[in-house]
């Protein structure tokens, strides 16, 4: 196995995913839809990415992808709130 002087470092992906999740939680309702889906499709490319030796954030996009997935539900739940 050929070993690398650089050390892994986070993917770009994997940052904008989880900025993304955390910040669908803080908008409204359409801006957190768009964000929640923003995270989960960097997330996907996060995890992809991580694949490589050189890389690192397949956790980090993970939990990135099920915050997302919470961010569709939360911004679905403040439509709903607002609508009634």
């Amino acid at each position: 196995m050929k070993e690398s002087s650089k050390p892994a470092v986070f993917s770009i992906a994997s940052i904008l995913s989880i900025l993304a999740a955390i910040g669908s939680f803080m908008t409204g309702a359409i801006l957190g839809l768009i964000l929640a889906i923003v995270a989960i499709f960097f997330g996907f490319i996060g995890v992809l990415m991580s694949f490589a030796d050189s890389r690192r954030g397949g956790i980090v996009s993970i939990m990135a992808v099920v915050g997302g997935v919470l961010g569709i539900v939360a911004a679905v739940i403040k439509a709903i709130i607002w609508i009634f």
